[in-house]
């Protein structure tokens, strides 16, 4: 059994790839960046993030971002190993909420044996070889070793490679129209229910399970671990969470870690925090399964205080542009992107030099696409500029993303879209003009709800995108009347501004 896992963790193609998808969700990610001092990114490792988003049998589906940290083994091998425990005939509807639960928390102890099952071979290797390490305090160079010496120090290098990692995880479950949410670690989990006049309430099912969390804390403290310190360092061997998948240091060797000397028993531990069940019945919204790098990002950029809501507000305004959740879903991550480099850039936040993997993973719950706008499915591109705004009736400051949407380099010959041979993003003389649509991505909240803020500066969106007219303008979002008004007031120099500043 024990190879057969082996196997299953070396193979690159999972046998979770013939599993039927969910149609009704779509995911986002990106990889890792460090900034150099020209503000340039660099990846500085492969992608360790994984998802979930399968169909299952009676009614039942199955969504899952994992944050894997060390190499991405952990989080491939979790995601997989969850599959088979859960959507294999073991869940039905007749199962109650507490069968679930159970259910639930089985799953994820069958993953973390399963995992350590399949590095015991090398970790019993890396305990016989171990007595042979040279003492730290010995200045001995690698080429002054025997050969003997430096075969057992590469062996050991090898050994570290493949036993090292860990991942987070984060599982949300519908059956029978109910959400159960499974979490370990310090991803994220918001339902957004939306209300027929547009609003959005945004609940966070959950805590994340890191190093200030009281009730972590305290549950630490009571294995004898100093929880002060623990929140003063805010790491626990290189990771903010105290509950993880694998990492066999904090699991056997926790006593040769100083934050865990002192623990009684295993103080950080796999088990998953159950949530639910949540009934959907009658709901329109959406659900967002969130990587912590993501979160990490956003809170880099503005801070922590409305980054729930920030994140809704960009779901919304993508959900309301494109007609792929997929796409949703990716430019989600990429606005993130762009407002953690841009305050790098800015001297903002400089010691936000770097972000991890990002995952954003949306499920639509009755919730409605956009509809025949301009989009990049439909071959145009989106160019967002955030810009600050200051609402006159609040005194915190929202971020308004401004998207132009660009027509692609293409002409339309009844209906049959054919390539222009300009090369991208050359404008072409007398080509439509791009669109603009005006969104907030930050919000008002009272309790859990989140607000538009003050419109007086928006022109009323309705549910449909507006239509060109015979010169193939549309309608603006914003009026800029008064803006032309002063402007020209100030530059005319005694001249009318008529036909001169301003769409004609």
């Amino acid at each position: 059994m024990a190879a057969h896992r082996r196997t299953l963790m070396q193979s690159h193609q999972s046998w979770t790839d013939d599993l039927p998808l969910c149609q009704m969700c779509g995911v986002g990610a990106a990889p890792n960046c460090v900034y150099g001092p020209d503000g340039k990114g660099t990846q500085s490792h492969p992608m360790e993030d994984g998802h979930l988003r399968l169909r299952g049998e009676d009614g039942c589906f199955l969504y899952g971002v994992f944050n894997g940290y060390d190499g991405s083994r952990v989080a491939n091998f979790a995601a997989q190993c969850l599959t088979a425990e859960l959507l294999l005939g073991q869940l039905n509807s007749s199962h109650t909420d507490s069968d679930v639960r159970r259910i639930l928390t089985q799953a994820f102890d069958v993953v973390e044996k399963s995992y350590f099952e399949t590095i015991d071979d090398a970790l019993a290797e890396k305990a016989h070889l171990s007595p042979y390490t040279l003492p730290h305090n010995e200045n001995v160079a690698f080429h002054q070793l025997t050969p003997q010496s430096q075969k057992v120090q590469e062996r050991l290098k090898e050994l570290e490679l493949e036993v090292s990692g860990g991942a987070t995880a984060v599982v949300a479950l519908i059956l029978n129209n109910k959400l159960y949410v499974a979490n370990v670690g310090t991803n994220r989990v918001l339902l957004c229910k939306s209300s027929s006049d547009g609003q959005n309430q945004v609940q966070q099912i959950g805590r994340p399970h890191s190093t200030d969390n009281e009730e972590e804390l305290q549950r630490l403290a009571a294995l004898g671990v100093d929880s002060a310190r623990v929140r003063q360092v805010g790491q626990i061997a290189g990771q903010s969470s105290t509950r993880r998948l694998g990492d066999y240091r904090v699991k056997f060797n926790y006593n040769e870690i100083e934050l865990l000397s002192s623990a009684k028993t295993k103080p950080i531990i796999s088990e998953p925090e159950i949530h639910g069940s949540h009934s959907l019945d009658g709901l329109t919204g959406f659900l967002l399964l969130m990587s912590e790098g993501l979160i990490n990002a956003l809170e880099s950029a503005h801070g922590p205080e409305q980054v729930n809501q920030e994140i809704v507000a960009m779901v919304a305004a993508e959900l309301a542009q494109q007609t792929s959740l997929e796409a949703a879903a990716q430019s989600v991550v990429e606005r993130v992107k762009r407002l953690h480099h841009d305050a790098y850039v800015s001297g903002r936040q400089r010691e936000a030099y770097r972000h991890e993997d990002m995952t954003i993973l949306i499920r639509i719950l009755n919730y409605p696409l956009a509809d025949g706008a301009l989009t990049p499915t439909q071959g145009g591109r989106i160019y967002p500029v955030s810009v600050p705004y200051s609402n006159s009736q609040s005194t915190s400051k929202t971020s308004v993303t401004l998207s132009l949407v660009m027509p692609s380099q293409s002409t339309l010959t009844n209906g049959t879209s054919t390539a222009s041979t300009l090369e991208e993003g050359t404008p072409t003389p007398g080509s439509q003009s791009p669109t603009a649509t005006l969104q907030s991505t930050n919000t008002q909240t009272q309790s859990s709800s989140s607000s538009s803020g003050d419109g007086s500066l928006f022109r009323q969106r309705g549910s449909q995108a507006a239509q060109p007219d015979e010169t193939g303008r549309v309608p603006p979002y914003v009026d800029f009347s008064q803006f032309y008004r002063l402007w020209g007031n100030e530059h005319s120099d005694g001249q009318s501004t008529q036909g001169g500043l301003g769409p004609q």
